[in-house]
């Protein structure tokens, strides 16, 4: 595949999730799910009303800098409401999420082409997720969770880049990454999983090359450059280099995001803040239905068996006007649902668990199979390509999911979050071999595994989007009881 097709690919995806994204976002004139929250949070940064929120503010940042940019934007005004303090459209304080969202399918397929030098990887990394519903949603809405994984994103995929280059462009993509990595933990704290991934692969990749002695990069190169990813190089990344970009700048960049919020908040210092925000979450309470009815432990994520609906109403027929919060209809009286639905694509979901239980086990069987040969345990002069695919993959979402198992309060579906894209990642790599191999039956195996995702994505659109549908229509796309 050439550059030019590849980059009509990048574009193609993203103009897809643009519209995506886009259409239809002034419905529902009113707050959905934590807009009551976020969208009123913007409000008070422009009309520097002190408040308090139990998590960093560069999310609300974002937020109110869309609202302050539509004031200057003569269309898509229509159907205020003054629900966050002000006179707005729902279009105001949900666009600039609605136009960032659009860049992750970009940013996951940029970073599987920096670990792979595959373009079909890369275009299918992008495809996938930007078929998938989570995203989608929390895109549409003035929330904050997807700033945690653009800035996640794009601070791996510019580590990456700076493995790709040398000298000064290397110190400047460090540095970007470092801003970018500070700007995700400045979201949310759990922003730190990303940056942290990084940390474990780089000292992994010091370790094996300690241990081997040999130089993965410089092997690698010998015996063929087309094959070469951003990760062969890691050990090329010195501690002083991991120590300034990846350790002091982030912490400069969250510690000067806090400045604008401390200052119209200035009952809590920047230690104070920091105590309260811990409090706040330890006030919780457990991980169960009697303390929110869509409280989800992390083990019940990957599989989807409780996702959430952030927006639910009944109307007579679809010529009604769009119902906003309000009375619900007497029991049986609505024909027409209303559903915005934060659940993932289930197939692309339960496919990537499988894919990434492959890659596991890949890695385990280079270890398990010469010990059950009671041959002795050899380390591997190099790595593959496809080795280093497979410990990255697997290493970053392990870091993003696993701590969740020590949280005991209440958590939610939306905090997968940062994990599955790299599951998408591992559904990517998998059916880019099928797709790639000799063998006429992996083949179809990859086309098939494509089409059901996209398929997936088309039948379960109308509650991403929350389009009108009958309940009929609406029973036969909660496949479980614990969907609704």
């Amino acid at each position: 595949m050439t550059k030019n097709l590849y980059r009509i690919g990048l574009l193609t995806i993203f103009l897809l999730s643009l519209s995506l994204r886009f259409w239809g976002l002034w419905r529902f004139n009113t707050l959905v799910f934590d807009e009551i929250y976020y969208a009123k949070f913007g409000q008070d940064y422009l009309n520097h009303l002190p408040f308090f929120d139990g998590h960093p503010p560069l999310g609300k940042y974002m937020i109110a800098l869309g609202m302050w940019l539509s004031s200057y934007i003569p269309f898509w005004q229509e159907g205020v409401n003054g629900l966050t303090g002000a006179l707005r459209s729902p279009w105001s304080y949900r666009w600039m999420n609605a136009l960032c969202g659009s860049f992750i399918p970009i940013f996951t397929a940029n970073i599987a082409y920096q670990i792979s030098n595959r373009p079909g990887f890369a275009l299918l990394a992008g495809l996938f997720t930007a078929l998938d519903g989570l995203f989608l949603v929390e895109s549409r809405y003035a929330l904050i969770n997807i700033y945690i994984v653009i800035f996640g994103l794009l601070g791996q995929w510019l580590f990456l880049l700076a493995l790709a280059h040398q000298r000064q462009k290397r110190n400047l993509y460090l540095l970007l990454a470092g801003v970018a990595f500070g700007a995700s933990i400045a979201t949310k704290w759990n922003g730190l999983f990303y940056l942290v991934g990084i940390y474990l692969i780089w000292v992994f990749a010091w370790i094996w090359q300690l241990i081997t002695g040999k130089n993965q990069s410089t092997d690698e190169q010998i015996d063929n450059t087309s094959s070469i990813s951003s990760l062969h190089k890691l050990t090329q990344i010195n501690i002083r280099q991991i120590i300034l970009f990846l350790g002091i700048i982030p912490t400069v960049i969250y510690s000067l995001i806090w400045i604008p919020h401390l200052q119209i908040n200035p009952k809590y210092n920047f230690i104070q803040v920091h105590k309260e925000i811990l409090a706040f979450h330890e006030r919780l309470g457990g991980n169960t239905a009697q303390v929110h009815p869509y409280c989800a432990a992390w083990y019940k994520w990957p599989l989807l068996t409780r996702p959430m609906a952030y927006y639910y109403q009944t109307a007579q027929s679809v010529n009604d006007p769009l119902p906003v919060l309000g009375p619900p209809l007497p029991s049986g009286a609505g024909k027409v649902i209303y559903d915005v639905h934060a659940m993932g694509n289930p197939f692309l979901w339960w496919f990537s668990v499988a894919a990434l239980l492959f890659l596991l086990g890949m890695l385990i069987a280079k270890v398990a199979i010469p010990l059950s040969k009671q041959q002795p345990l050899t380390l591997p002069r190099k790595l593959s390509l496809d080795t280093w695919i497979a410990i990255y993959i697997v290493l970053n979402y392990a870091v993003n999911l696993l701590p969740w198992t020590r949280v005991s309060r209440c958590a939610f579906i939306y905090h997968y979050m940062t994990a599955v894209v790299f599951a998408f990642l591992a559904i990517a790599w998998f059916v880019d071999q099928c797709l790639r191999s000799y063998h006429r039956p992996l083949r179809i195996a990859g086309v098939t595994i494509s089409f059901i995702i996209i398929a997936a994505f088309i039948f379960w659109l109308p509650v991403y989007l929350g389009l009108p549908i009958s309940p009929e229509g609406y029973n036969i796309r909660m496949w479980f009881r614990s969907w609704v």
